[in-house]
């Protein structure tokens, strides 16, 4: 997974919690009913990240989605032969 796509997307949706809400409470009404600003700042940052993420939003799926993949499929003969070298290695360094 692509850690900056993962970044850019995540910035962006609270971005778009983050601007409505400031905006709103901005007025006067929204101050004294500072929880009704939240509901409507997470309904405009819902709907927007809707209409405008959809590309990072399958960016970031597709990441997910190929690392449990990668974390699923079957350790080849050849993984198996490294992590044992590797393991050795380490053995022989710690001997030392």
């Amino acid at each position: 997974m692509k850690i900056r796509s993962l970044v850019v997307y995540s910035l962006l949706r609270l971005a778009f919690f983050l601007v409505p809400l400031g905006v709103m409470m901005l007025f006067p009404a929204f101050q004294d009913l500072w929880w009704l600003a939240v509901i409507f700042a997470a309904l405009i940052g819902l709907s927007l990240s809707i209409v405008f993420l959809r590309k990072p939003l399958g960016e970031v799926s597709s990441g997910i989605h190929e690392r449990q993949q990668a974390k699923n499929r079957p350790r080849t003969a050849r993984e198996v032969d490294d992590e044992i070298e590797d393991a050795a290695n380490e053995a022989a360094q710690k001997d030392e």
